[in-house]
C-alpha cells in the first residue's frame, strides 16, 4: 500500500513541476531592478544636459536627439535585462535539474509578450502625437498586466508585483510630470524587493 502512495506522490510532484515554472530567480528580479534603477538616472542625466525638467508634464516638445538617445537607452535596458534575467534563471534550473524550454514556458513567453508588444506599440504612438507624459505610465500599466497574465504559469507571488506595476502607471497617468519617478519605482525598487523575497523564499 505504501508503494501505491508513494507513486501517487511521485507522479503529483511530476504533474506539479510540468504544469509550472519554477526556476524562476530572484537574481533576476534584483539584477533588473538594479539595471532599472541605472537606466532611470541616465534617462534623467540626459533630459538635464537638454535642460529640461522632467517634472513639467506639460511640455510637448523635445529635441530630436534626445528622443534618439531615450530610445537607444531603453532598446539597451531591454537587451541587458532580458540577457541577465536569462543567466540567473537558467543557472537555477540547471541546479534545481529541470528543463528551463518546456511547452510551459512558450506559454509563459506568449502571456507575458501579448501585453509587452501592445505596451510598447501604445507608448511609441503616444510619442508620435508628442504625448510624452503617457509613455512611461503605459509601460508600467501594460507590465503589470503582462506579469498578471504570466502569474498562474509560475510558483511565486508575482499577480500582486503585476498589480502594484499597474497601480504606478495609473498614478502616472493621473499626476503628468512623475512618470520617470514611478518607473523607477516600478522597474527599479519593486523589482530589487520581489528578487529579494523571491530569493529567500525560493533558495
Amino acid at each position: 500500500m505504501s508503494k501505491y502512495k508513494e507513486d501517487l506522490q511521485y507522479i503529483r510532484q511530476m504533474m506539479e513541476k510540468s504544469s509550472t515554472f519554477i526556476s524562476l530567480s530572484g537574481w533576476s528580479g534584483i539584477s533588473a531592478g538594479i539595471i532599472g534603477l541605472c537606466s532611470s538616472a541616465i534617462c534623467w542625466f540626459l533630459m538635464d544636459s537638454y535642460g529640461i525638467d522632467y517634472f513639467d508634464g506639460n511640455r510637448n516638445i523635445y529635441p530630436k536627439q534626445l528622443l534618439i538617445n531615450i530610445f537607444i537607452l531603453a532598446l539597451l535596458t531591454i537587451i541587458f535585462t532580458l540577457g541577465i534575467s536569462y543567466y540567473f534563471t537558467h543557472k537555477k534550473a540547471r541546479k534545481l535539474n529541470l528543463p528551463i524550454w518546456t511547452g510551459m514556458t512558450k506559454y509563459l513567453i506568449i502571456q507575458l509578450c501579448i501585453p509587452l508588444i501592445s505596451g510598447g506599440i501604445i507608448s511609441l504612438i503616444f510619442i508620435w502625437y508628442k504625448l510624452y507624459f503617457l509613455a512611461a505610465p503605459t509601460c508600467l500599466v501594460f507590465y503589470g498586466l503582462s506579469l498578471t497574465s504570466a502569474s498562474k504559469y509560475l510558483k511565486t507571488d508575482l499577480f500582486w508585483l503585476g498589480i502594484c506595476e499597474i497601480i504606478l502607471g495609473l498614478l502616472g497617468m493621473i499626476i503628468p510630470g512623475y512618470g520617470l519617478v514611478l518607473w523607477s519605482i516600478g522597474f527599479g525598487l519593486l523589482h530589487i524587493v520581489y528578487g529579494i523575497v523571491l530569493q529567500n523564499k525560493y533558495p
